[in-house]
């Protein structure tokens, strides 16, 4: 293959992307998205948005929920193809661009997945929801939460997938990521020293945080009798602190892929 650009290759690789997608009935993945969603609806309480306990809980069942669907949306995308990678990459493909391929790829679905999970809390909470958000109308805020962490998540597991070498390794690896991520949410778990500062290298806590400001939790039933004012600070129903959350979401996102793309520049290395 000849060197092309950067850019025609990334638009040659999201092509395949797409063709590989509905060529193996990918849009699968959108059943088990809504799957899941309702799965997560019929176990939250009937308090959801009008209690503060019950709409973190919820909030942190959100959470698992996006972080799995993300996650399990990339997780073995790179490492299947690994062999493949190699062969085109000593041919002049650059990874950069194989890399940003796949990232524009997994944003359309994680678009998808995002309506599809608002659409059914929102029908769920429909008479319960907040009547609007800290920057915008509360579908729409939530709309904009739901991606960005199905979509930082899907670059997590578009890291692990890229720095390991089989879809087996990817899948053995992945239960170890989600209880990271989980555990150190602080949500099942009182976190402090060591723990509290690796809880803010996970998706977990910024989302958490991120969905319980445009719930407003603080504002609901119960809030200061349960928790410090210290902590609730987190959940402080302002544009700046929602920005804060979308933004170090993102930031995660953009360091995800440019460590796969620095794990795959390596692959001439892999001796099987």
């Amino acid at each position: 293959m000849n060197r092309a650009s950067r850019m025609k290759q990334a638009r040659i690789y999201i092509g395949k992307c797409f063709r590989v997608f509905f060529h193996e009935h990918g849009w699968k993945i959108f059943i088990s998205a809504a799957i899941i969603t309702l799965i997560i609806c019929s176990v939250t309480s009937s308090d959801m948005f009008l209690e503060y306990r019950a709409t973190r809980n919820g909030a942190f069942a959100l959470v698992c929920a996006c972080i799995w669907i993300g996650i399990f949306n990339s997780i073995q995308s790179v490492c299947k193809e690994r062999d493949i990678i190699k062969r085109e990459h000593r041919s002049g493909l650059h990874i950069s661009s194989y890399i940003t391929a796949h990232m524009v790829f997994e944003m359309a679905l994680c678009a998808v997945e995002s309506v599809i999970v608002t659409a059914i809390i929102s029908v769920a909470n429909f008479d319960r929801l907040p009547e609007s958000g800290v920057l915008m109308p509360v579908y729409l805020e939530l709309l904009l939460t739901f991606f960005i962490v199905i979509y930082s998540s899907d670059a997590l597991g578009l890291m692990v997938s890229s720095i390991v070498k089989t879809p087996n390794t990817a899948m053995t690896v992945m239960p170890f990521v989600l209880i990271l991520q989980l555990v150190m949410s602080g949500m099942i778990f009182e976190l402090s020293g060591f723990t509290e500062q690796v809880a803010k290298l996970t998706i977990a806590k910024w989302s958490m945080n991120a969905i319980c400001i445009t719930a407003n939790v603080n504002s609901l039933p119960d809030s200061l009798s349960i928790l410090g004012q210290e902590v609730l600070s987190d959940y402080e129903y302002t544009v700046g602190n929602i920005a804060q959350m979308w933004l170090i979401l993102v930031g995660f996102t953009a360091v995800y892929a440019v460590i796969s793309i620095i794990s795959l520049e390596f692959i001439d290395k892999d001796k099987r």
